[in-house]
């Protein structure tokens, strides 16, 4: 599941985002509705014990969709993430909730 640490400073949570080791991938890329879906703007990177990391900042109050685009060819969902909902190419995007604490 994506880690998440709000900074209540900023109003925004630190996400991270990990893909274990068993996707058996060589490259990931995170992609969701926080970059359009850009296949190249947030790639991870791979840990010494082969899974992939990346950390994001993304505003609170907000929920995001996302996947992983692994080894420049294939799509792979948060299996840990919060939701799963339908996309238009008939398949399921992940979803994270970011709902600020109250206080």
């Amino acid at each position: 599941m994506p880690q998440k640490k709000f900074v209540r400073a900023k109003n925004l949570f630190k996400v991270t985002f990990s893909l274990p080791t068993e996707s058996g991938a060589q490259t990931a890329s995170l992609c969701g509705d926080f970059n359009e879906w850009s296949k190249t703007s947030h790639p991870m990177k791979k840990q010494k014990d082969g899974r992939f990391k990346l950390t994001l900042e993304l505003a609170a109050g907000r929920h995001y969709h996302f996947r992983y685009f692994l080894d420049d060819q294939r799509w792979e969902n948060d299996w840990d993430a919060d939701a799963y909902v339908p996309n238009s190419f008939g398949d399921e995007d992940s979803v994270i909730y970011l709902d600020a604490p109250s206080e």
